[in-house]
């Protein structure tokens, strides 16, 4: 019986190998993480980056006093004296970035609701709370008090030891969530093409007539495309750490900050992403051996997808934190043990929760499976 197994796992795999398409999804995919990841820092970069002269026309609809002017200067701040029945328009046609009306001591910064706009709005900010802060000054030494006895009444220091950097822990996540996605997208072709995809060629029936169990049949099928799905959690995991360690050399937003994982990290996220390559097999191999076609495995599929990626996106977004409850529920528990490791938090509890519900829900899948394959009503309805 061992033998009938391991001779249907060389089989499987050695057809996978041949399958230039099956190599592709393996190999290729993982290519997409480092793109990922340079490419979102970038382009944090350039935000964070973005040079004053793109967003410092200010149109105003008054005279700057000689205060003013010397402030706007030291703000690089260029100052666009235009009437006020004329400002709006110049702003249409983004001659100015934003612009300040006046009417006695109320001053309005006029600017839509866009990424300019609030550059600028900044630049104005900053304006104004030094042209306040002189104005204040002037006032106390002309009623004769010392303007640093009411301004400075107290003093506020801040002692904020920043433990994460957004853009980091933002990069990271992100590159772990298109793991799972890699693993899921290398998992269903093979999954497809070793049961729709011989169901459809007529080679499934011709396999049923030798002396193999259903059993070592379905088990050899989930142990090479779980194989696939390891080499290409693998790649991506190499290709993730590269890539990061890439970017943290080239980009001044990660300056400071350490994107590595500790050895022990990376290990546990080695283990993450075996587990996640069983179930993930499992599931699809479940799905394409009800259909009647490749294509309609395909099909079938394609939900499967979404289902991997959306919940985990989802809970980084609004930035769910991992329980024990949560450590249980499938896909889910995945992304959040992610978290975790990448940012030095170890739950042994977590993980083992994780595995063991994994392993439940693969031997209910592989069960239902085996099962389906000792009916030829299943295998071979039209």
């Amino acid at each position: 019986m061992k033998n009938n197994l391991w001779n249907m796992l060389k089989k499987e795999i050695r057809e996978m190998f041949r399958d230039k398409k099956s190599l592709s999804m393996m190999l290729i995919i993982p290519v997409m993480i480092p793109l990922l990841v340079i490419g979102m820092s970038a382009l944090f970069e350039s935000q964070m980056n973005k040079p004053v002269e793109q967003y410092n026309k200010i149109g105003f609809s008054y005279e700057l006093s000689e205060v003013e002017k010397e402030i706007a200067k030291e703000l690089q701040i260029d100052v666009f004296i235009i009437e006020e029945k004329n400002l709006e328009q110049a702003y249409k046609e983004k001659t100015i970035d934003l612009y300040v009306t006046k009417e006695g001591s109320n001053y309005v910064i006029h600017g839509d609701d866009n990424e300019t706009t609030s550059y600028a709005a900044s630049l104005t900010d900053s304006f104004f709370a030094s042209y306040k802060e002189y104005l204040q000054e002037k006032y106390l030494q002309e009623n004769n008090m010392k303007a640093e006895d009411v301004i400075a009444i107290i003093t506020v220091e801040k002692d904020i030891k920043e433990v994460e950097n957004f853009y980091a822990n933002y990069i990271i996540n992100y590159a772990f969530l298109f793991i799972i996605m890699a693993i899921t997208v290398s998992a269903t072709y093979p999954a497809t093409d070793a049961t729709a995809g011989e169901k459809e060629r007529g080679t499934l029936e011709t396999l049923l007539t030798f002396p193999i169990r259903s059993k070592d049949i379905i088990i050899g099928k989930f142990l090479s495309v779980s194989l696939s799905s390891m080499i290409t959690g693998a790649i991506s995991l190499l290709l993730t750490i590269v890539s990061l360690m890439v970017a943290n050399n080239m980009f001044q937003i990660y300056k400071g900050i350490n994107l590595m994982l500790s050895l022990e990290s990376t290990l546990f996220a080695c283990f993450v992403i075996i587990a996640y390559s069983l179930l993930i097999s499992g599931l699809c191999i479940a799905i394409a051996s009800r259909s009647k076609s490749f294509k309609e495995a395909q099909s079938a599929l394609t939900p499967l997808t979404f289902i991997s990626f959306f919940p985990g996106m989802i809970a980084f977004m609004i930035n769910v934190e991992s329980s024990t409850i949560l450590a249980l529920v499938p896909f889910l528990n995945f992304t959040l043990l992610f978290t975790d490791i990448t940012a030095g938090t170890i739950n042994y509890l977590h993980i083992l929760l994780m595995f063991f519900s994994t392993i439940a829900i693969i031997t209910i899948v592989l069960g239902v499976i085996i099962k389906q394959y000792k009916s030829e009503q299943v295998l071979f309805s039209n």
